[in-house]
């Protein structure tokens, strides 16, 4: 009785929330939505006693609208499934929520958490959700999802729900330049190393604004993120030749950290170079998004690195707010001397959806996740009822609006509120709606990202990395910044680097990363 009362506490403070946030959030949605105006005629009498009750628990869009309670979209997947669906998605997409409500013990029958953490983990170690393997003959695209594209997510055969990886088999980071700083520099977007390092220092030091003063950098971006061990500088270890975005392999045979494969010295050296001749951001190591952001839009750094896909006009725009006659450009990451180069690192991060064991009918659940991931359900929720929400003249599709905004889609052709979070992201999706200007722009700065994205050696998140991969990026990342700013030799610091990364968790990692590695060159 009181875990139960521990659940109703916390999914009351889910409800309250989501009933009062501005961009996530989501009231809960029963299934009693008349069908009358979706399909223009008196709905046939069914009331939601008489269909399957199924609650899900997300972490969902955390910028999407509110879903109301008389949602078309709703009833619409309530009629085609026969189900009552409830809707809980916790405030600004807290998975930390999810994991509270499903340690309580009074699970709902769907739920959508982080992969690649403790809590998803302990909800297969402790039995609290079933494999999905079972459906794979009835549920085609629940099958297509895990064999196609996560089928190194399966444990000992068994398939515990349903991982969505972001930026996986896509990516939208590139370099970005102040093309208008080019052009007037007589330069050209840096196809080398070299090429780059010339233009950094054009940047600094050739007065690319015309202002008479000595007031630009060449590169800003982002600092180091604890979550991935990413820095600003991939781009010059890949160029280098580093094989893989997590590990390398040595001469040997072994999985080591990425850090101890040959290419890591010279292209620190490298960086280190752009550092001492004071080409980029000084701050760069403090930076988060805005500031980054706002450094390259007031005209002080004349190149980021920065996502692009819906953002490339944005950024375009911010600049000509100060430079009407500024335009940008992109492409791909300078090559290094023996021609390698990469830029974005595949994902090991996202969500996973999974049904419980307290699910009462699982075969329910199923068929509503199943639907979900199939086109049908990505149509109805990206587009919505044809004739109401849209309306198609061969492949030409003209959005309604004024319909929309009543059932929870977002504005300008965007997508319904469930569209994404659980299970896609547009830029996963390669979703950029008919209607916007610049899509076939946005589309192919993906196409490049993606061409320079690199893959990872081990797919999986392997439990000692889930248990220590923050500790050991912690490590690296203050290791890399006192080799930056010369606080220690790039030779020494990898040594050391070496011996303490092993001692906070590394070594666990290592041995996990050379097991699944070994095993896999076994099935080849």
């Amino acid at each position: 009785m009181k875990k139960r009362q521990v659940m109703s506490l916390v999914l009351a403070g889910v409800m309250a929330a989501s009933l009062t946030a501005c961009g996530g959030g989501t009231a809960k949605t029963a299934g009693k939505t008349e069908t009358k105006e979706a399909s223009g005629k008196e709905a046939a009498s069914s009331k939601s006693e008489d269909r399957v009750p199924i609650h899900w628990l997300t972490t969902g869009d955390g910028a999407a609208k509110a879903i109301k309670p008389d949602d078309r979209i709703v009833a619409a997947i309530n009629e085609k499934l026969g189900i009552d669906l409830t809707v809980e998605i916790v405030p600004e997409a807290n998975t930390e929520k999810v994991n509270v409500a499903m340690a309580s013990g009074d699970f709902p029958d769907v739920v959508t958490g982080a992969y690649g953490t403790s809590a998803t983990k302990q909800w297969i170690d402790d039995g609290m959700v079933i494999p999905l393997n079972q459906y794979f003959d009835t549920m085609p695209n629940i099958k297509a999802w895990l064999e196609d594209d996560y089928q190194w997510s399966a444990i000992d055969g068994n398939y515990y729900g349903l991982p969505f990886i972001t930026q996986y088999s896509a990516a939208n980071s590139l370099i970005v330049f102040r093309q208008d700083w080019l052009d007037k520099l007589g330069l050209s977007y840096p196809k080398t190393l070299d090429d780059m390092k010339n233009a950094l220092i054009a940047f600094t030091n050739d007065d690319p604004d015309g202002d008479g003063k000595a007031n630009t950098y060449g590169y800003t971006a982002e600092k180091p993120s604890s979550t991935t061990g990413g820095t600003p500088f991939d781009w010059v270890f890949f160029a280098y030749g580093l094989p893989y975005a997590d590990y390398s392999v040595n001469a040997g045979g072994e999985v080591i950290p990425f850090f101890e494969d040959p290419s890591f010295i010279p292209a620190m050296n490298y960086i280190k170079d752009l550092w001492d001749m004071k080409v980029v951001d000084p701050e760069l190591m403090l930076n988060d998004n805005p500031k980054k952001e706002e450094k390259f839009y007031q005209g002080k750094c004349g190149s980021m690195l920065a996502p692009l896909f819906r953002h490339v006009t944005r950024h375009e725009n911010s600049v000509r707010e100060l430079f009407p006659d500024a335009s940008i450009s992109y492409g791909l990451p300078p090559e290094g001397p023996d021609g390698a180069s990469g830029l974005n690192k595949q994902g090991k991060n996202g969500m996973m959806t999974c049904i419980t064991t307290a699910c009462k009918n699982p075969d329910k659940a199923a068929e509503f996740v199943d639907f979900m991931v199939s086109k049908e359900g990505n149509d109805l929720l990206r587009l919505g009822i044809e004739g109401i929400h849209y309306t198609k003249d061969g492949d030409t599709i003209t959005f309604n609006e004024e319909e929309r905004a009543k059932d929870a889609f977002a504005e300008d052709g965007w997508a319904h509120a469930l569209a994404w979070g659980s299970f896609y992201w547009p830029l996963e999706s390669g979703y950029i709606p008919v209607s916007d200007p610049n899509r076939e722009r946005a589309l192919d700065t993906v196409k490049v990202a993606t061409e320079c994205q690199m893959p990872n050696l081990i797919k999986q998140k392997t439990p000692a990395e889930i248990e220590n991969g923050s500790a050991v990026n912690d490590v690296f990342i203050q290791y890399f910044s006192d080799m930056l700013q010369g606080k220690i030799s790039i030779e020494d610091g990898v040594v050391s680097l070496g011996k303490e990364w092993r001692n906070q968790g590394g070594d666990e990692i290592l041995k996990e990363a050379n097991e699944i590695y070994k095993s896999e060159k076994q099935v080849e």
